[in-house]
């Protein structure tokens, strides 16, 4: 049994925390601060702080690390053995990477070196990658760098988003931190170091990342969606309200101009850059998402409309 400290926030770093309490006394938890959230804006705590409260825990929520001297005082007075991060979204410092003898270890959602950065498990579905994994590092001054301990792999299913996936991929990397870690400990692991020529990197998703240009190939579309599910969502306009588009269908026996909608059997389809998307489902801005058919009894006239911000500005 170490004594550790965890770093992370959301709900994905929960398998791998609850795994590792069961073995190690975790002498502190380390998570982002309260946010905004919902309509009222209320601060709302990160899933890891609702799990450690719930185990009474010690809880710490500092906004940086790097500018926060108190905090990294508080961290060295708990004397972790190992520090262990799951997506916490913070950067440690060289005088936190050094501070616990048996070093800092995170759990990153993609097979290293490839997709370096925030947001692993979406740029692996923008891809259309059929493999993915995740890898336990030791943490180094560069982010997503440091030499790997272990690694497993994951398929991507056709139907998958970031959702279903990320729910797989945090439960293999909880079994894949507890025994990686116990091997650490024991001294069975050797270290080995990326091939930094193979390293790709993915940036941070935003919500105008959501927004669907028509003029790309269905193809792309399509994984986008999948991808973008559940935040920021995949979206575009008609009548000037946000309109999200849930699951779809690439068909690239069809054609119709990019954003234009297009009766497809029962339901409709939109025309992009190469084929077509059908539509399966879709939700209107303040409504639920509700089948394509569905939303074509409350609006015929969305077929032969044209979709996109464009068509927002003149609406």
């Amino acid at each position: 049994m170490a004594r550790l400290v965890l770093m992370g926030s959301p709900t994905f770093a929960l398998p791998t925390f609850e795994a590792l309490a069961e073995e190690h006394e975790i002498v502190g938890v380390f998570t982002q601060p309260d946010k905004p959230a919902g309509r009222g804006l209320r601060p709302t705590p990160p899933p890891v702080k609702v799990w450690a409260q719930e185990r009474g825990l010690p809880v710490f929520q500092p906004r940086s690390l790097r500018r926060d001297p108190e905090a990294v005082a508080q961290l060295r007075a708990l004397r972790p053995e190992v520090i262990v991060v799951v997506a916490y979204g913070l950067i440690l410092p060289p005088e936190v990477l050094a501070l616990p003898p048996y070093g800092c270890l995170n759990l990153h959602a993609s097979l290293l070196p490839r997709y370096r950065g925030p947001a692993p498990i979406q740029a692996a579905l923008l891809h259309g990658d059929s493999e993915t994994g995740v890898t336990v590092m030791l943490m180094t001054e560069e982010v997503d760098a440091g030499p790997i301990l272990a690694m497993e792999r994951e398929p991507i299913y056709p139907e998958d988003t970031a959702e279903t996936l990320g729910e797989r991929l945090a439960r293999r990397g909880a079994r894949l931190m507890r025994e990686t870690l116990r091997r650490w400990l024991a001294g069975e692991i050797t270290p080995q170091p990326q091939d930094p020529s193979q390293a790709t990197y993915c940036p941070r998703i935003t919500k105008a990342d959501g927004e669907i240009d028509w003029r790309r190939p269905a193809v792309e579309i399509e994984r986008r969606i999948r991808a973008f599910t559940p935040w920021p969502g995949a979206y575009t306009f008609w009548k000037g309200r946000l309109l999200k588009i849930g699951p779809a269908r690439v068909r690239l026996d069809l054609h119709a101009p990019p954003g234009r909608v297009v009766r497809v059997n029962g339901g409709a389809g939109v025309g992009t850059g190469e084929g077509v998307l059908e539509l399966q489902m879709v939700q209107m801005e303040g409504k639920r998402m509700m089948p394509i058919e569905a939303f074509l009894n409350g609006h015929p006239d969305f077929l032969g409309a044209t979709l996109g911000r464009e068509e927002a500005r003149d609406g």
